[in-house]
């Protein structure tokens, strides 16, 4: 970005701090405000006939991408250092069947639609659709997850599905990617040469790397060599390695930083704590950015977005997200509103934009790629604004529906204790 960019944003930054108390009242989200002022800002400047801070377009993906890369390993690592184990161990926690059940579901049914509104999708490039565009963000309905209105139960299963569902789907991707790349003539390399290297070696060097700086951490915890002050700043370096080690590997990032978030809890219980401490400073900055950015390149891929794109985008949010809830579900006694209200409060947001530039830069060259791409730009893009500004209303109109319900409903029952 030019000095001017830089500006802008700095301002619309200092602007968003000043009156953000404000805002958490109306439906204007952070990612929407930062995307909405992207957008405007690529349309000013292409009428001024003045794009500076995008000579090719190689080049802005390139640097939209390296962003969007450190937002996203910080996230992972964040989300896995801040999970408890136990969390999970049971079928019956709202989160579990979400996550194995409801995640697996929506891959495939969104899959299937996608060859539907794509006919000359191969099914390989419907999965890696799909896959994308399976991880929610909970960011884009911060909301939601924060209302005391809505039934903890209900915010916990929300709020643990977005955390963990972004690094599940890093591998579903990848596969996907080395099966239809596998297929085209001229491969540089083999599936299973792909899979080792990318999920492989990425679980190997976040479990080094993690174990490794849990055991150093608490150590100099023990020991007292290390500061209070800087026991945050300790902590973040973990996933900043995990990236600087994979690239020279070809290991996954992502795989490495979610791994590390797990395994640093082995030898270092309070990571969640001090990664999150981070997240919620520095790394919510980075991901301020990254909507900026994606605001004003949707700007400049809007003329190519067709009609189709748009009807994959509206099935995403709906039909592939809301049934595979449902079926998830079977069982819990839920009432219909609590249904409806998690199946559509599962928003697109940092996850998929990250896997859909990550997509770009393995340079499969596949036939669909240009599908691809612009399908997550629209489906992101509708999800910001859709779920950004339906929230406090749909928040509003849930909490008068849970209220009428008796006090023995599953909503009202506290939320799922931890069992051992």
């Amino acid at each position: 970005m030019n000095l001017t960019l830089l500006i802008l944003f700095a301002l619309l930054v200092l602007a968003y701090g000043l009156f953000s108390r404000r805002l958490e009242h109306t439906v204007i989200t952070a990612p929407l405000l930062f995307t909405a002022v992207g957008f405007l800002t690529f349309a000013v400047m292409k009428a001024c006939d003045s794009l500076p801070w995008l000579p090719t377009r190689h080049e802005g993906a390139n640097f939209f991408l390296h962003v969007a890369e450190v937002g996203l390993v910080l996230l992972l690592f964040t989300d896995a250092s801040r999970t408890d184990y136990r969390l999970l161990n049971s079928f019956r926690v709202l989160p579990a069947r979400l996550l194995s059940v409801g995640m697996l579901l929506t891959m495939v049914l969104g899959a299937l639609l996608a060859m539907a509104v794509f006919a000359h999708l191969t099914v390989w490039e419907a999965g890696i659709l799909a896959a994308i565009l399976a991880p929610t963000d909970a960011g884009l309905g911060q909301v939601i997850v924060t209302c005391t209105r809505v039934p903890l139960r209900i915010r916990e299963a929300l709020n643990v599905e977005a955390g963990l569902n972004d690094g599940l789907s890093v591998p579903f991707m990848l596969f996907l990617l080395a099966m239809a790349a596998s297929g085209i003539e001229g491969g540089k390399t083999s599936l299973m040469q792909y899979v080792v290297e990318q999920l492989g070696y990425g679980a190997l060097i976040g479990g080094g790397i993690g174990l490794l700086g849990g055991y150093l951490l608490n150590l100099a915890r023990r020991r007292g060599w290390m500061a209070d002050s800087l026991q945050q700043l300790a902590v973040v370096t973990l996933p900043l390695l995990c990236l600087l080690v994979s690239i020279p590997t070809g290991a996954s990032m992502f795989i490495a930083a979610f791994v590390a978030g797990l395994a640093v809890q082995i030898c270092f219980r309070s990571a969640g704590q001090h990664s999150v401490e981070f997240a919620d400073e520095w790394g919510q900055l980075i991901n301020l950015t990254v909507f900026f950015l994606f605001g004003m390149l949707f700007a400049r891929n809007l003329p190519d977005i067709a009609g189709s794109h748009w009807l994959y985008a509206l099935l995403s949010l709906t039909v592939a997200r809301m049934l595979p809830v449902a079926v998830s579900l079977i069982g819990t006694r839920l009432s219909a509103a609590s249904l409806l209200f998690m199946g559509w409060f599962g928003p697109r947001g940092l996850a998929s934009i990250v896997l859909g530039m990550v997509y770009l830069e393995m340079e499969a060259r596949l036939p669909g790629e240009e599908t691809i791409r612009l399908t997550v730009m629209a489906t992101v893009f509708l999800s910001i604004f859709a779920h950004g500004l339906s929230a406090l209303p749909g928040m509003n109109l849930y909490a008068r529906r849970i209220a009428a319900l008796p006090a023995n409903a599953p909503e009202n029952q506290d939320a799922e204790k931890h069992t051992s």
